[in-house]
């Protein structure tokens, strides 16, 4: 895939407000220069060598800062594998003037994170639009770039935390293959190490050289930092200047790197073995540079051999039967990388025919050119990736940090636009030059006089490739929505269309998009029963072909309407939405259940099942799901273990999943919402032509979940050979969202681990104080209609400390049921809360979920203003109260799923 497009779920092409070159309205902060400005993006640098990027866009009251350091793992040494990484995570541990960085999130209601790869680090703050919260981002961040404490014993707690998500990786089959292929591939360069690290570097890296690795590359010159959303661009310059200006220029010179891959001189093999239970196989090629022309054209030849369903190797492998899946990836964007295309295959079948068959499909492609209709969808599926990528401020930031490490950020838009422009000659061309034998890395080394190798060619400088580039200019703009609830309330048409209770509110959003959420209702506890499974293929099967598309043609139709998401949930635009509201009652009224389809997606089914049977967190969910189970077999609440599952797919016809959409599917009752540029008028004759007179045969009466007490019991489970283990931990709640415990418990269970994220209680402990954990925490699920609720705990570590996180998690319970919730924690929650729920009313996609299960319920956004002004007015012994009333850790069922050889002699679940 081009370089710009690393991520999915892209829909449309959109520029914003503020968009001529000078966006500054005034003089410029001295020490400021303006240089380029490409459709919304304009650049400024710093005297001290700092980038800077503003993209304004004052249509969703949220900002998002993203700072990218120009240095990943290529960058580390001898001994320092993972180091970049562990020094992400050092970045949290604040610095002498802001000590706790991450309460500052939580106060803030800040969605903060951090990623690392082979070319680059970046930490992004994602936060509602107010002076306050921007300028505290900006100092934040210019003070932890040169300040940042990086003391020992931060690191002590922090390796342990890094070690457990080195732990969680090894239980992936997948990650675990793709780090052996990066050190078989690669004999010299950086690329050859995973950015993970080593486990023994991760454990035994010194203070001193994580300390010279964050003073050699951490600094202005080697740091872009990018702000965009809803923000004043005056102040923003001038905070930036007073807080980033003020950091000297480096006076040091960054290390130059001149190592280069050797040209590959024979095929390689090698074979991973582990306890699993699923098969995979990779083929790999060394690739050049993502600057060299070639890497554009063989990301087309990856894609259109890997794309499903309408790829050369789904149709060759998966619906022949001999793979339940297939996938393609590449490694490294600065230096010369790796195109990577695999197959995943069930456990019991013969891999080597997949494996054969993946190498014939590859190095025979060039002999077989891709044709206009499959460069036609790749076009169109990169197009709309990146059309996607522009109208959304809050991912803009990480799509650029990738860009950002081949030296110039324009160039997302340059490579946007020259993939246009690649042909099918130059795909088959580039596939002949590097899809070879002696590039691949799957055989075993045979010597052989006349090798054929593959020249990786050097890749032009980035000034040559920007020669010529003319960025485009688009003036469309957006409103500035309020997502107030009262506000929300108003703007909203209520009307009722059919069976379905529509709700539109109409907005003018870039590149006029619009959000469509559609729930559907039918049957009872009785005719349901026995009929859950049936009804989850029905509806996979929906998207396989009907009576006017098969699977593939669907799939571009959906592309060709800019349909993001499923049929249920999706986004399109305002000049799409009458079709695509066509085109998904279409799909849901007439599919048309092809055999070959129905065998594909058993075997997918059956594949991801037979996966779980050996996976910690699989089983563990298991055996607490069965604990809790209070419905007998069949029913549609009751839950099922993965051997069951297994059993009825195996079990299931295809006559059954016909019989199941005649007799259920229809939109007699059911809650649809629209948010976005909509026309009232119009779109609703569309839904009455669509939905209006379809109709279900099953009758619909609600299927209630009672509370019921369950008795504590704990459960130990074996899983060998896994280096991860999962604590999970359960116990009943009676009450609805309407008890008027229910305001206080949220806000006591965001402080204890369910949303004040490294901050929480559970956090604190397991993974700041004790360094047990990579991830833990806790979760309220509460109904609305019925008091059938719950208090839950979950954790991961590696096995020998499950027992460690299980006392953790009783003393952290006890603690607070002793001592309670300070009040000054109390209004960090709320603060943080109040700030988070802003930011999810200004997504239009939450927007439409929330408007169908209030349309259900019969509630409107009153209801939340009421929640959250009871929610605003707890004090901290209302909260205290409502944790104590509500729970009881001798209550609490435990289940602690590790490899118990590893486990210390004090077993997990005494």
């Amino acid at each position: 895939m081009p370089v710009q497009i690393k991520r999915v779920g892209f829909v449309v092409l959109m520029c914003f407000s503020l968009l001529q070159p000078s966006a500054w309205a005034g003089a410029l902060p001295k020490d400021i220069t303006q240089h380029a400005s490409v459709e919304g993006i304009t650049e400024y640098r710093l005297a001290n060598g700092l980038k800077v990027l503003l993209m304004p866009d004052a249509s969703k009251p949220t900002v998002t800062v993203n700072i990218t350091y120009l240095v990943g793992s290529r960058q580390e040494n001898y001994g320092e594998t993972g180091m970049a990484h562990l020094l992400e995570h050092m970045m949290f541990k604040g610095t002498p003037k802001i000590p706790k960085i991450d309460i500052d999130f939580n106060q803030r209601g800040m969605h903060s994170n951090a990623s690392t790869s082979l070319d680059r680090t970046n930490y992004f703050e994602q936060f509602e639009a107010s002076d306050d919260n921007l300028h505290w981002a900006i100092k934040m961040e210019a003070d932890r770039m040169i300040h940042s404490n990086i003391a020992k014993k931060d690191l002590d707690s922090e390796m342990t935390v890094v070690r457990n998500e080195f732990e969680m990786g090894e239980n992936s089959p997948i990650n675990v293959l793709i780090k052996r292929l990066q050190s078989i591939a690669f004999d010299w360069h950086n690329y050859g190490n995973s950015t993970i690290g080593n486990r023994s570097d991760i454990e035994n890296v010194k203070i001193e050289n994580l300390q010279a690795f964050y003073h050699l590359y951490y600094q202005p010159d080697n740091a872009v930092l990018l702000v965009a959303g809803k923000f004043d661009v005056n102040k923003t310059l001038t905070w930036i200047s007073s807080e980033f200006g003020a950091i000297p220029k480096p006076k040091r010179s960054l290390p130059v790197f001149w190592t280069v891959e050797p040209t590959q001189d024979g095929e390689r093999n090698f074979v991973v073995r582990r306890k699993g239970d699923t098969q995979i196989v990779m083929v790999a090629y060394k690739i050049p540079a993502a600057l060299h022309p070639d890497n554009d054209a063989l990301s087309f030849a990856g894609d259109i051999l890997s794309d499903n369903p309408s790829g050369r190797l789904h149709k060759a492998l998966v619906e022949t039967g001999k793979a339940v899946d297939v996938f393609s990836t590449s490694i490294g964007s600065y230096a010369p990388g790796l195109q990577v295309i695999g197959a995943v295959v069930k456990k019991d079948d013969a891999i080597e025919p997949v494996r054969d068959a993946l190498v014939a499909a590859i190095e025979s492609f060039a002999s077989t050119p891709p044709t206009p209709e499959e460069m036609e969808r790749m076009k169109r599926n990169y197009r709309n990736q990146a059309e996607k990528t522009l109208t959304d401020p809050e991912t803009i930031g990480l799509e650029l940090s990738e860009v950002l490490a081949l030296g110039d950020w324009r160039y997302f838009f340059q490579n946007r636009d020259q993939v246009e422009q690649v042909t099918s000659e130059q795909v088959a061309a580039a596939a002949a030059r590097y899809f070879k034998r002696d590039n691949r890395i799957v055989g075993m080394f045979i010597p052989e006089d006349q090798p054929q190798r593959a020249e990786i060619p050097a890749a032009p400088s980035i000034q040559e490739v920007m020669q010529g580039f003319k960025p485009k200019l688009d003036l469309q703009t957006a409103e500035v929505f309020d997502p107030s609830p009262a506000n929300i309330d108003k703007r909203t048409v209520h009307s009722n269309i059919g069976g379905l209770n529509v709700a539109m509110l109409t907005k003018k959003n870039k590149g006029e998009t619009v959000s469509v959420a559609l729930a559907l209702h039918w049957g009872d506890e009785k005719s349901l029963f026995e009929k859950k499974m049936i009804s989850s293929l029905t509806n996979a099967m929906l998207t396989r072909g009907n009576s006017k598309y098969s699977r593939e043609q669907l799939n571009d139709e959906f592309s060709k309407l800019k349909i993001t998401g499923d049929i249920y949930h999706f986004d399109t635009t305002r000049e799409n939405l009458a079709a695509a509201l066509a085109l998904v009652a279409q799909v849901l009224k007439e599919p048309s259940f092809p055999e070959n389809e129905f065998e594909q997606l058993k075997k997918q089914i059956l594949s991801s099942l037979e996966g779980q049977r050996s996976e910690p967190n699989a089983l563990a969910k298991q055996a607490l799901d069965q604990h809790f189970n209070h419905y007998p077999k069949g029913d549609w609440r009751s839950s099922v273990t993965i051997a069951e599952a297994i059993e009825r797919v195996n079990a299931i016809t295809l006559d059954e999943l016909k019989v199941f959409h005649k007799n259920f599917y229809g939109a007699s009752k059911g809650e649809l919402s629209l948010v976005g540029d909509i026309d009232v008028a119009a779109t609703s004759k569309v839904i009455e032509q669509a939905f209006g007179n379809w109709t279900s045969l099953a009758t619909y009466k609600r299927i209630d979940d009672a509370y019921t007490e369950i008795a504590p019991l704990k459960i130990n489970i074996n899983t060998p050979d896994k280096e991860n283990g999962l604590y999970l931990a359960k116990m009943n709640l009676n009450l609805n969202d309407q008890d008027e415990q229910y305001p206080a418990l949220l806000v006591a269970n965001y402080l204890f681990g369910g949303g004040a994220e490294l901050n929480s209680r559970v956090m604190e402990r397991i993974r700041q104080k004790d360094g047990l954990s990579y991830g833990g925490g806790s979760s309220l699920r509460v109904g609305s209609l019925d008091n059938a609720s719950s208090f839950q705990l979950h954790a991961i570590a590696a096995p020998q400390n499950l027992a460690k996180v299980a006392v953790a998690m009783q003393e952290e319970l006890n603690r607070v049921l002793k001592d309670g919730f300070s009040a000054e924690e109390v209004a960090r929650a709320k603060s943080g809360l109040k700030q988070q729920a802003v930011q999810s009313r200004s997504q239009d996609a939450s927007l439409v979920e929330d408007w169908n299960s209030y349309q259900y319920l019969q509630r409107s956004f009153a209801w939340t203003q009421a929640f959250e002004d009871k929610v605003n007015v707890l004090t901290a012994e209302q909260v205290n109260a409502a944790f104590k009333k509500m729970i009881d850790p001798s209550k609490l069922t435990v289940v602690i799923a590790g490899d118990e050889s590893k486990m210390s002699s004090d077993k997990a679940a005494k």
